[in-house]
């Protein structure tokens, strides 16, 4: 099979898994089949199998990297509907969003030298919490694996999603919905903004804002972060 048909069919087939993986998780809402789980299991178990090589699968399939942009930009728009609630809350928002990036970078990057993983892979760690687009921009700007920064990134923002919810329980005296909304913007980015939605609008919204602004200082302070940290 030529390379430009395999590339086009690794295209094909990550959209129709995403899209019928995505109808299976609205009908049974476990766990375990969450687009974000199921679909990158599956294609990386049919990659492997199929000896399929990595160039030939990113070929076509980049271009959905390419909609993060786009799509975290749209989160935007429910900010805008809200933006009274916004400029009521701006404070005690902009000091959250600051908090969690100086203790999301600092115990991460220290947790994995605890651990005694190497300067690359504190480096991608180091923007974990961040969505992904900013967060590729960050471990560049830090000399920092790019790819792997992505994948930390995938892995936190599914767990978050995962467990958010029952963290919170666990933590009754955490009642405001704002700060139900910030703690998943902040620690479980895109994912997170997509699970406080489910849970009410207020939570969608300032989870959205807190995930922008958070992704913009860690890409704004990388420099500093690299120098502090690395």
């Amino acid at each position: 099979m030529p390379d430009s048909m395999l590339a086009a069919g690794c295209f094909i087939l990550t959209v129709g898994l995403y899209y019928a993986n995505k109808r299976l998780y609205e009908k049974s809402l476990r766990l375990i089949l969450m687009p974000l789980l199921a679909t990158p299991a599956v294609l990386i178990a049919i990659v492997l199998l199929a000896d399929i090589p990595y160039h030939d699968y990113i070929a076509d399939t980049h271009w959905l990297m390419w909609l993060l942009g786009p799509a975290t930009i749209a989160f935007a728009l429910p900010i805008y509907d809200n933006r009274n609630m916004v400029r009521k809350h701006w404070l005690s928002i902009s000091a959250g969003v600051l908090a969690a990036v100086v203790t999301s970078v600092s115990t991460s990057v220290l947790l994995a030298r605890w651990l005694g993983l190497s300067v690359m892979l504190q480096k991608g760690l180091a923007v974990r919490s961040v969505t992904t687009p900013f967060a590729i921009e960050a471990a560049r700007s830090i000399g920092g694996p790019a790819d792997l920064a992505a994948v930390f990134v995938v892995i936190t923002g599914v767990l978050g999603m995962a467990i958010g919810e029952t963290v919170l329980t666990c933590l009754p005296m955490v009642r405001s919905r704002l700060a139900h909304g910030a703690i998943f913007g902040a620690a479980a980015h895109g994912a997170g903004t997509a699970k406080a939605r489910q849970i009410g609008e207020v939570q969608g919204v300032v989870s959205s804002l807190v995930m922008m602004i958070a992704g913009l200082i860690s890409v704004l302070g990388a420099p500093v972060i690299g120098k502090l940290f690395f």
